[in-house]
């Protein structure tokens, strides 16, 4: 628009400027920025950096460098490697299951609820993560050994012995294990959009279908990530199991413990049960880093930024 005078409005010069595309996480130059800016690291986190990866690196290279490749097959067909490897599948996932029953509750406790002492419990749950498993498993001897506070009460009156028993792997692993999912499930908890609950709340949703209808989709990738590293725990365990259910072959030997017999005996054999711990540690950590940490990501970043109202997610989340 111009005026009688032939010269441009001063409101409409604003109206024909060309559009500005601001760099973004898909636009090209939010692209190169980052790349850019990873040119520019300096040495001094370079060199540092370089050190430690081939710290961490180098005894897995040593692990697959001596590995006796032609006959790895032999040694894994085994019979009591094939009995140690069934019992570490069986007792990791029975751990993994009773830390869900028992982990997710706790975990929505410490994150919702206030109560005298929830600070400590806290420091209390997450004590086994750096307890020296060898502690944990005489811990667990103290308390429910055959004279243990809790385990003499189980043999009188019920004729229940968890040491030295397949029950007492599953106990020991569940103990060193638990923790990993409480940690993730309540970090996630923390950082969930809690309207969501609030909005079926109002809806007439009640306190347990809340909790089964919006807050478990809500941190089910947390959920998924703590379990794997759950099981993974649970898989490799072997101070808190050694000492409180001890080295019965068939019944209590899982596979750390037969990697550290067979160490002693057979070398070979000992880096081939390594080498299929390894794969499965590995497997689970790709699994968890290309699926469930991006998505739980995107899940607790996303959700307060949807455009659609806030009851409507919440009312269809609580059919």
């Amino acid at each position: 628009m111009t005026s009688p005078g032939g010269t441009s409005l001063p409101w409409t010069a604003s109206a024909r400027r060309p559009h500005i595309r601001l760099p973004g996480r898909n636009g090209r130059s939010g692209r190169s920025g980052r790349r850019e800016t990873r040119r520019r690291a300096p040495w001094a986190l370079w060199v540092p950096g370089a050190i430690a990866a081939l710290f961490l690196l180098l005894p897995l290279v040593g692990l697959l460098v001596r590995a006796p490749w032609s006959g790895l097959p032999d040694l894994i067909t085994e019979h009591d490697v094939r009995e140690a490897l069934f019992l570490s599948l069986e007792t990791a996932t029975a751990a993994t299951v009773l830390s869900l029953l028992f982990g997710i509750p706790l975990a929505w406790l410490l994150a919702r609820t206030r109560f005298p002492g929830r600070s400590l419990l806290r420091a209390l749950v997450t004590l086994p993560l750096v307890l020296p498993p060898v502690v944990g498993g005489v811990a667990l001897l103290l308390a429910l050994g055959r004279r243990g506070i809790v385990g003499q009460r189980l043999d009188d009156w019920f004729g229940i012995t968890l040491p030295f028993t397949t029950i007492g792997v599953v106990v020991a692993q569940t103990f060193v294990a638990m923790p990993f999912l409480i940690v993730s499930v309540e970090g996630a908890l923390n950082s969930a959009d809690r309207r969501f609950e609030d909005a079926a709340a109002t809806l007439g949703a009640g306190p347990w279908t809340t909790f089964r209808r919006v807050t478990v989709p809500m941190v089910a990738p947390a959920v998924a990530a703590g379990a794997a590293l759950c099981w993974a725990r649970a898989l490799g365990e072997f101070g808190a199991t050694i000492t409180f259910a001890g080295n019965f072959p068939g019944t209590t030997t899982t596979m750390p413990l037969a990697v550290y017999l067979a160490l002693e005996t057979d070398t070979d054999a000992a880096i081939a049960l390594s080498l299929v711990l390894l794969a499965v540690c590995v497997a689970v950590l790709l699994a968890l880093r290309a699926r469930w940490f991006p998505g739980a990501r995107r899940l607790l970043r996303g959700r307060a930024s949807r455009e659609t109202p806030l009851t409507a997610d919440a009312e269809a989340g609580i059919r």
